[in-house]
């Protein structure tokens, strides 16, 4: 494993500072989704840290509150292309970058120069890691998308996140969204 981690910690938004999230289903069932699917790994663990927190959920809260709770371990942060090209405008970015190494998964759309660009000269910015990994072309708005068309999201969540999405209608799912595979 590149990483060489001994567990990832999957956190849900509380309330996210940024953006309304289109069509949310709410924290408590954006929480069982991510229960379902992970709770087949044992390296996975889920963490109701920032359902819990009053106000905004700001990442460097809860790196703050993590390093408190577990002084001597090494914190990582994984995000996607797109969301670590957007790190200069959250909260506290240079202190997200102090409390954790950030690891970065590629998107299509955004390569390491133009993250590079886009963080200018944060500092911490050059202890970022990209993964070497394959580019998977998977977002949360794809797959809200899909399933509000009534599109198959098999392949893209596992099935029981899918058959979790369907039974509870959610993202305005109403058609059979995990039988087919994606089209």
């Amino acid at each position: 494993m590149e990483l060489e981690l001994d567990k990832v910690v999957f956190i849900p938004v509380g309330q996210a500072p940024h953006r309304e999230l289109e069509g949310d289903p709410g924290a408590e069932e954006r929480l069982e989704m991510v229960e379902l699917a992970t709770a087949d790994d044992e390296r996975f663990e889920v963490s109701r840290a920032e359902l819990e927190r009053e106000g905004p959920s700001y990442t460097s809260d809860t790196l703050r509150a993590l390093r408190e709770r577990s002084p001597d371990d090494e914190l990582f942060l994984i995000l996607g292309g797109d969301q670590a090209a957007a790190l200069a405008s959250w909260h506290e970015p240079e202190e997200v970058l102090s409390l954790a190494t950030v690891a970065v998964a590629a998107r299509l759309s955004w390569s390491r120069q133009a993250i590079g660009i886009r963080l200018g000269r944060l500092a911490g910015m050059r202890a970022i890691r990209y993964l070497d990994m394959p580019i998977i072309q998977v977002s949360s708005s794809v797959i809200r998308r899909r399933a509000a068309a009534g599109q198959p999201i098999r392949y893209l969540v596992p099935d029981k996140v899918a058959a979790y999405i369907e039974a509870n209608g959610l993202y305005g799912a109403s058609e059979s969204i995990s039988e087919q595979a994606p089209a």
